[in-house]
């Protein structure tokens, strides 16, 4: 997205770094990811939007050019394929866990997803894909109900406007609050769970809220399957957010909506990456989820 711009390749790289250094090399599957279809993206967004969307970024790829969508979100020749192979690896996932391929996944996939509501780019996103992987669950695997959990420092306010009143989903999240985008603390659909927290909060309030209005929910609710929204900006060393969250604070997390997966889920979980933009916080707390991950 340019110079300077937190959201960078050097995000992937960093977390890439991390997992070799630590000895989890063999988790590191590269396959080939298929780009997302229009009817995959179609199934969270607007058909038009995705339309206009797409001739947009081929004209950047001819043209080379670099434009701005909206205040915070750039585009660049190379942001079509991006965009779409990240929902399309949030649906080969979801494919994969369901088939039995995979126990979970970890989708280590830019740009992030849920700030893009229906019709529009938001906040450093283009399709929401914690959504499109949650509905492709949904309407063509046929599963009956998913949870989304979202973590990150900022409200998922794209994935609730997809989800909300879907009463085959339930979402959960916490958000750093008020703070960008300045939503989610009055919203009274009955699918969603949003926690607001105060600047300067640290992993003891986190736990106390997971366990005090996630669980319960998740535990009545049953999902069949769970998303998650792994945003890493909550970390007290990212300058992007102000809470306090540290790696060990992120793997209990992961470890409280695995006893759920678990329990009602078969296991199955599909993690994609959102925020978290300290270089060395990020990689250090994505290596926290992924090693959670593994004991399942």
């Amino acid at each position: 997205m340019g110079p300077g711009h937190p959201e960078c390749p050097q995000r992937i790289l960093a977390i890439e770094d991390q997992l070799r250094a630590l000895g989890l090399d063999a988790l590191m599957l590269t396959p080939e990811v298929p780009l997302a279809s229009n009817a995959d993206l179609a199934l969270a967004h607007h058909l038009n939007y995705v339309l206009e969307l797409d001739e947009f970024l081929q004209q950047l790829e001819a043209t080379g050019e670099t434009r701005a969508l909206d205040p915070d979100t750039w585009a660049c020749p190379g942001t079509r394929a991006a965009a779409w192979r990240a929902a399309g690896a949030a649906v080969r996932a979801t494919d994969a866990v369901i088939d039995g391929e995979l126990d979970n996944a970890f989708c280590a996939i830019r740009p992030p997803g849920h700030h893009a509501p229906r019709g529009q780019t938001m906040g450093f996103c283009f399709f929401n894909n914690v959504a499109v992987a949650a509905r492709h669950a949904l309407d063509v695997r046929g599963l009956k109900r998913v949870a989304v959990v979202d973590f990150d420092v900022h409200h998922g306010n794209g994935t609730e406007d997809i989800l909300e009143n879907d009463d085959r989903v339930l979402m959960v999240g916490l958000f750093q609050h008020p703070f960008y985008p300045f939503s989610g603390a009055d919203c009274r659909a009955g699918n969603m769970v949003n926690v607001p927290i105060p600047a300067r909060s640290d992993g003891k309030l986190i736990r106390d809220v997971v366990d005090s209005y996630w669980m319960p929910r998740l535990a009545d609710f049953k999902p069949e399957m769970i998303f998650i929204s792994a945003g890493f900006d909550a970390h007290r060393e990212d300058d992007l957010g102000g809470l306090g969250l540290v790696e060990a604070d992120y793997a209990w997390i992961t470890a409280k909506i695995m006893t759920v997966a678990t329990q009602f889920s078969k296991g199955r979980i599909v993690s994609c990456l959102e925020g978290g933009y300290n270089l060395s916080a990020l990689g250090r707390s994505v290596a926290a989820h992924v090693r959670t991950l593994m004991d399942a």
